[in-house]
């Protein structure tokens, strides 16, 4: 399906690519396994992690947006040329939790990202430069990254490491 540029196709998307990614990850023999070598993220665990984190890293972004504000991106310490550490950073942070709690965890932020989308409207989602936070782009870019394109990532990675 193409990127999304309205709020229907947004959470359609969203939820499709999510429903996909959990049905991946329930059909596998042992979900627990370790990936083959090559990848950070080792295991579903892992990749569930680095999902939370953004989910939480978008929800911020949002949250202080939303009062006026210039959000720290990606991350309070981090410029997008380090994305790299942050990632590391995060899947660290992951290498403390069980795949069910991280799991739990994902689903609790993917419900309050879709929270989001469904309070905008389309216009409020997908008009560039309506919110001085978001630079030049619009709020509903921001949340296809933070969502469907990331849940096919993930998606990808997982039935790659898998075979």
């Amino acid at each position: 399906m193409a990127r999304p540029t309205n709020k229907e196709s947004l959470i359609t998307l969203s939820q499709s690519s999510f429903n996909k990614l959990l049905s991946l990850i329930d059909s596998l023999p042992d979900p627990k396994a370790e990936f083959p070598s090559g990848t950070m993220n080792r295991n579903v665990r892992d990749v569930l992690g680095h999902l939370h984190h953004w989910h939480l890293l978008m929800l911020e972004w949002y949250k202080t947006g939303s009062k006026g504000e210039k959000p720290a991106m990606p991350a309070t310490g981090y410029s997008w040329k380090e994305t790299p550490e942050l990632n590391k950073k995060i899947w660290e942070e992951c290498q403390h939790s069980t795949l069910s709690d991280t799991r739990q965890r994902l689903i609790n932020s993917y419900n309050q990202i879709q929270e989001i989308i469904k309070s905008h409207t389309n216009e409020e989602l997908f008009e560039k430069k309506k919110y001085k936070w978001t630079g030049t782009t619009s709020l509903g870019a921001y949340l296809v990254s933070a969502t469907s394109s990331h849940y096919e990532w993930a998606f990808k990675l997982i039935k790659k490491a898998s075979k």
